[in-house]
């Protein structure tokens, strides 16, 4: 069989994963409410009337802290699966595991160095 055959069904996956958000705007244009309501134009916020100024700025640290506790998700899952076979990796592959935890320590360090001289 060619290569063609083989790859069938890979092409029809992408050509439906391309093709469901042109679909799915498509259609939520024709089924939603367009006539403007007083309702439709008041500001919505987590059910409740907003008190205040909209505009509210965050500390960029919950970002941080967010984004490294993300990365460290899942660099936790390689790690295990790491250590499941790590009697079974070769050498360099050990060496390479340990340069990329040297990696990750040295970025943790520089996070929380960071942070320090933020939050100071």
């Amino acid at each position: 069989m060619s290569l063609i055959v083989y790859y069938m069904p890979l092409a029809f996956v992408a050509i439906i994963a391309l093709g469901f958000a042109p679909l799915a705007w498509g259609v939520s244009r024709f089924i939603r409410p367009t006539k403007p309501t007083q309702w439709m134009e008041t500001t919505y916020e987590c059910g409740s009337e907003p008190i205040g100024e909209a505009h509210v700025q965050f500390r960029f640290q919950y970002y941080a802290f967010a984004l490294i506790f993300v990365v460290f998700d899942l660099v936790a899952t390689f790690l295990m699966i790491w250590a499941v076979s790590f009697s079974g990796l070769s050498i360099t592959a050990q060496v390479m595991m340990m340069f990329f935890l040297g990696v990750l320590i040295l970025g943790v360090a520089y996070a929380l160095k960071k942070e320090e001289t933020v939050w100071i």
